[in-house]
Parts: C-alpha cells; structure tokens; sequence
C-alpha cells in the first residue's frame, strides 16, 4: 500500500487553500449597508469569498468572487485583515479588501448561495455565522470614509540605462516589461479608472497601453509625474508628483497612474505622513484609497 508523498524530513503537508473575498458596502438610508450572502450546502452566514483559480492575483478573485456570488460589481479600495483557518482539514487563508459596490444585476438564488442581504455592519456582524467574519467586519467600520480609490504604478523592465544609445526618455520596454504591462492591465481596471495619466518616458506610458486598449482609454501624460532628469533637484519632483496625486484624488474620479521609482516612495511618505517601505519594483504597484487629499492606505498590487 502507498502511503503520502514524502521527504527526507516526513510526508509533504498538503498545499493550503488560498480565497479571497470582500466586505461590499454601499449607501442606505440611514448609513452604510455591507453585503452577506447564505450558502445552503453549509446553513450559514458569512462574507461573499471563493477560492483563486490556478495562478490567480487575490484581488482578481476578491472581485470575481464578489460579482458570481452576488451579482454585484465593486470597486476595492482599503485592504482588510486576512482570516487563517483549516478547511476539509487543510490550512486556509482568506484574503479580504473593503469594496464599493458599483453595479448590480438581478440575484438569482443558486447552489452556492440562496439568499444576499444588504445590513447595517452591527446587524451584520450579529448575524454572520463565524467570529472571524464578525472581526473583519469590525476592521471595517473602524475605516475612515474613502472618497476615491486609485492605482499606482512603476513602468515595466525597460532594460539597462547604459545599454540604450538614445535619449533616458525613449528607452522602451523590453520584453519582460511588456509581459509586465499585460499582467497589470487587469489589475488597474479593477478600479474602473476613468482616466489614465502616465509620466512622460516612454516606457511609462507603455506601460499603461494594455490598459489603456483594455478599457477604451487614451493616456494622458503629465511632466509632474517624472523622476528627476540631470540638474533637478529630487525633492521638487517628489513634491511635484505628490502634489499632482492629490489633485487627482481631490478631483474624486478614480485613476490610473504610472509613475517612476524614483519619486513614487517619497511621494506616498508625504502623502501619508508614514515612513512606510514604499520602495516600489519595476512592474509593481499600489491600490491607493484617498480621503479628499489624505492618503489612508497604499496597498501593494
């Protein structure tokens, strides 16, 4: 008889079972309403959630999850404790995010899930099945309110510097950089952008292209955006470029942005007045939620 794979060091564990899923608020007449669904196979209350497919991002399946279970679509914008707990006897972790909920359809009750029901968050966390859920909700109503929320990025590999004979500014991505560009097209449409506003080297507004052909969507290009060229003094593109995000969060539509990695770090320090590691890779990005001008959190994609 064959028993589980093993190692020199004991039988391999299990991979884990990764979900992820959202609190799904929206205006009600006497304040926010936050979003529970039933699931009939389990009799229970709880937070729309579902587990990533093979290779999936968590906040794809964050919104995906959201939209099958209940017909809504939403908007991520803060992201919330995760919840570790052992399901059919394997660990699993459940990544959430709080959401807007933007559009919904007409629920139709299924297998998975019977019944949706819009609360207050104290109805809410009275009535979910499980402690956890009832803490993430609580994590929640402690946020301040978001005004709009935006995506952040860093262009793609562009190569080395010292290997492109012409100008810095018209060093395009390489292919690598592409490849970067393609997968973080899905992740700034997740922010149904209306706009996107990209700094001025080329491989910065390459960057945004799969986006810009995946939402229908020209892409400005704004000089307060770059990093620093020979001569200029660092700090006044850092405030240049801190000072251009919060107009357009004031403004209050959401947006995309590609930026440079040299002024994206002090840029989110000042404006979240934290010293938090913003060090951002070639490729990477942040979910930023705004409260008008003030930034509440920088969530790395």
């Amino acid at each position: 008889m064959s028993g589980p794979p093993t190692t020199e060091g004991g039988p391999v564990a299990p991979p884990g079972i990764r979900a992820a899923g959202g609190v799904v608020w929206r205006p009600g007449p006497t304040g926010v309403e936050v979003c529970l669904v039933h699931r009939p196979r389990y009799g229970d209350w709880s937070l729309p959630k579902g587990k990533l497919e093979p290779a999936e991002h968590p906040l794809l399946a964050a919104v995906r999850e959201v939209a099958e279970e209940t017909d809504v679509r939403a908007v991520p914008q803060i992201r919330l404790p995760s919840v570790s707990y052992r399901s059919e006897g394997r660990p699993k972790v459940v990544d959430y995010w709080s959401m807007r909920a933007v559009a919904g359809g007409g629920f139709q009750p299924g297998t998975e899930v019977d019944d949706v029901r819009w609360l207050a968050v104290d109805e809410a966390s009275r009535l979910v099945s499980y402690p956890h859920d009832a803490e993430v909700l609580a994590a929640f109503a402690a946020l301040p309110p978001v005004t709009v929320a935006m995506a952040l990025v860093r262009h793609g590999h562009a190569g080395k510097r010292g290997t492109w004979a012409g100008p810095d500014i018209g060093r395009p991505l390489d292919a690598q950089g592409w490849a970067q560009a393609h997968a973080l097209a899905p992740l700034v449409a997740l922010v149904r952008p209306v706009r996107l506003v990209s700094a001025s080297a080329r491989r910065c507004v390459q960057t945004l292209d799969p986006a810009a052909a995946l939402l229908d969507l020209p892409i400005d290009v704004d000089g307060d955006l770059d990093e620093p060229r020979p001569g200029q003094d660092r700090d006044e593109c850092v405030l240049a470029t801190a000072a251009r995000l919060a107009a357009l969060a004031v403004a209050g539509e959401p947006v995309a942005v590609c930026s440079q990695g040299k002024v994206i770090p002090g840029a989110l320090e000042r404006l979240s007045g934290r010293t938090d590691d913003f060090t951002t890779p070639k490729g990477g990005g942040w979910l930023l939620a705004f409260s008008g001008d003030r930034l509440l959190a920088a969530d790395r994609l």
